[in-house]
């Protein structure tokens, strides 16, 4: 089994990096609202229009990214480890941010949303693909099996 984990397909280990990252960004961004004017304040210079709405929701801010931050840290562990569940986490974040990003540029809300979905769309088509699913449907397979 371990040769097997070891085959995970180069996609599979960057998506996994990809949502950890995501989980640090997250668990700063959170904060850094729960602390406004601390050291992590000028990390709101990247997306200011962001931050203020993110100031409008208050505690509900922070619980929000909080969440999405422990969802991105559990979907990169289970990519990471190749578990089937990882794999799923990822596919819904990914669904998730694409419904934003479409109804962010529908609405106008965030213009630059746009730039979002074509990825979002390779990232599901990549995640969809017989060779990833294969190697969690071959990794479960295995795990059954013990």
């Amino acid at each position: 089994m371990i040769a097997k984990r070891s085959m995970r397909p180069a996609g599979v280990t960057v998506l996994s990096i990809f949502f950890l990252l995501g989980s640090i960004i997250c668990f700063s961004a959170s904060l850094s609202l729960a602390f406004p004017n601390g050291f992590l304040e000028p990390i709101w210079r990247i997306n200011p229009h962001g931050h203020k709405g993110l100031v409008t929701l208050g505690t509900w801010a922070i619980l929000l990214l909080s969440i999405v931050g422990v969802f991105c840290a559990a979907a990169a562990v289970g990519l990471w480890r190749g578990h089937r569940w990882g794999h799923r986490i990822a596919i819904a974040l990914v669904v998730i941010n694409l419904v934003g990003d479409v109804i962010n540029t529908l609405l106008g809300t965030e213009p630059r949303a746009i730039i979002g979905i074509p990825i979002a769309v390779a990232l599901l088509l990549y995640l969809l693909s017989k060779r990833v699913t294969r190697y969690f449907d071959l990794l479960a397979n295995d795990d059954a099996g013990r």
